[in-house]
């Protein structure tokens, strides 16, 4: 197989891979109901933590961050170089947010697009991971610390790997196109945040 059908390939499986909505998988085998009809409505590990408790939140949690990283391992194999990795990685975390299995609804691509930074760049992943953990601690906000480690990927990618040599790599591209997603998926959130009225972790939400 050739680098540019490996890569392909590599798109195709990170789009498929993201698909799988663990969320909602796990509200209709475990309590016949979809994650989606309740508190904030989204796919994702937060609401499944304030709707279904910890044990639900952390399957939840490991199984889309496990497909990002899978995705990202996929792009490494089947593409053999760094871009087709970032580039399954973009297309597992558009998977997670607009899944074909599950009527192009699905969450807001966070611990997905976690999980391909790690699968594609350590030493920014550690730093992502400390700043978005430091966040949620002083400000209970889970929202707040996916916006700003989303709107700070770009950046620790530039500094702590590609340089100016990559800055309008594909590499670039692809973290600039994972942070865009992460945000736009939290434009309610912002309003909310700056309305005083976003719920902080712990909270339920109606």
């Amino acid at each position: 197989m050739n680098q540019t059908a490996g890569t392909a390939l590599a798109i195709l499986s990170g789009y498929l891979l993201g698909s799988i909505s663990f969320s909602i998988l796990l509200s209709r085998l475990k309590y016949q109901d979809d994650i989606r009809r309740h508190g904030s409505g989204n796919a994702g590990m937060t609401n499944t933590l304030r709707t279904y408790g910890k044990l639900s939140a952390v399957i939840v949690l490991a199984g889309d961050f496990g497909k990002g990283f899978l995705a990202a391992w996929l792009g490494w194999r089947l593409g053999g170089a760094a871009g087709a990795a970032y580039l399954a990685g973009l297309f597992a975390v558009i998977g997670h947010m607009f899944p074909i299995y599950f009527g192009f609804r699905g969450g807001k691509g966070v611990a997905t697009a976690a999980g391909v930074i790690l699968g594609t760049c350590q030493p920014v992943f550690l730093l992502l991971a400390a700043g978005f953990v430091a966040i949620i601690f002083f400000s209970r906000y889970v929202s707040l610390g996916s916006i700003l480690v989303a709107a700070c990927y770009p950046i620790a990618l530039f500094l702590l790997d590609i340089g100016m040599e990559r800055v309008f790599g594909v590499e670039m591209l692809c973290s600039l196109g994972m942070a865009g997603l992460v945000i736009w998926a939290h434009r309610s959130n912002i309003g909310r945040l700056l309305a005083g009225t976003e719920s902080k972790l712990g909270q339920k939400v109606g």
